[in-house]
């Protein structure tokens, strides 16, 4: 038996192991988590979590769920990942490591662009029932009255021609009733709905109109002052239309069921199912502001 210090006193601890082994050969759970690299950002910045939140739409509840690693309150995978990179760029940071780093911990993949829950399917499966045409309807109207009065006018001179021929003893002449009534021309149509809108925009003012057409969708619209003008959730087919004498504010949880129209004008988006958008309007062209 030897007296003193063991072979094994002599290797170098586990701590000191772990400082020589280069950060590159570290295994990838060594890496921040994506809470702590949001946590990090956030205060190099100089943001405080109620700036975070005031700017980027995020409630405080959930930004600091987020920067502790739970992404239970978010609502779903779709929304956690809109979440995550919503926080990213406010705080000046690439989202997409972060993205893939919550893809590798939740199934391994990102969410297929499908809808962003099961409800959504069957409301589109579902064909929604069209609204009446009263356009169309008062045109087809207007045309029954003159056809009617025009038809009613022939056959009123006819009768009074025929029995002045027959009185006479001479050949009655073809009647004229005889003869297809001519088809009368249309009244002009009503010009396009959406001309009209485009029209009546006043143009001091930042009118921006949100349809649900293609599923429901939870959005929020502000004004310039940040006074709460709609807070819920649109059904599909529903249709909400702000108007501010500065800036619309809007935040969109499903913005690829989402159709947006600017001061009378369609904008063109591709926003995916399930993306949380956040978009600011202004009076003029359909631009984010």
């Amino acid at each position: 038996m030897s007296i003193g210090n063991s072979p094994e006193d002599d290797r170098p601890s586990d701590d000191r192991l772990a400082d020589e082994i280069p950060s590159g050969d570290r295994p990838a759970d060594d890496r921040p988590s994506i809470g702590q690299v949001l946590q990090q950002a956030r205060v190099a910045a100089g943001l405080t979590v109620d700036e975070v939140s005031s700017s980027t739409r995020v409630r405080i509840p959930i930004v600091h769920a987020i920067e502790q690693d739970d992404f239970s309150r978010c609502g779903g995978d779709v929304y956690a990942r809109g979440h995550i990179r919503t926080l990213a760029r406010a705080a000046g940071v690439d989202p997409a490591p972060l993205l893939a780093q919550y893809d590798e911990g939740h199934g391994g993949h990102p969410p297929a662009p499908t809808p962003a829950a099961p409800l959504f399917e069957a409301e589109r499966i579902r064909s929604e029932p069209r609204r009446p045409n009263w356009t169309a309807a008062m045109v087809a109207a207007i045309v029954a009255v003159i056809g009617f009065v025009g038809f009613t006018a022939f056959s009123g001179g006819d009768d009074g021609d025929g029995s002045k021929s027959v009185a006479e003893g001479s050949t009655p002449a073809p009647s004229k009733t005889a003869e297809k009534p001519k088809p009368h021309k249309p009244a002009d149509p009503k010009p396009d709905p959406s001309d009209s809108a485009v029209a009546g925009v006043p143009r001091d003012k930042v009118t921006v109109k949100v349809d649900a057409a293609d599923g429901r969708s939870w959005i929020s619209a502000k004004d310039h002052s940040g006074r709460t003008l709609f807070d819920g959730v649109l059904e599909q087919g529903q249709a909400k239309t702000f108007q501010d004498k500065q800036k619309i504010a809007l935040v969109l949880g499903d913005a690829g069921a989402i159709q947006l129209y600017v001061n009378g004008k369609q904008v063109d988006n591709e926003f995916e199912p399930g993306q949380v958008e956040r978009l600011t309007y202004t009076k003029g062209d359909p631009e984010v502001g």
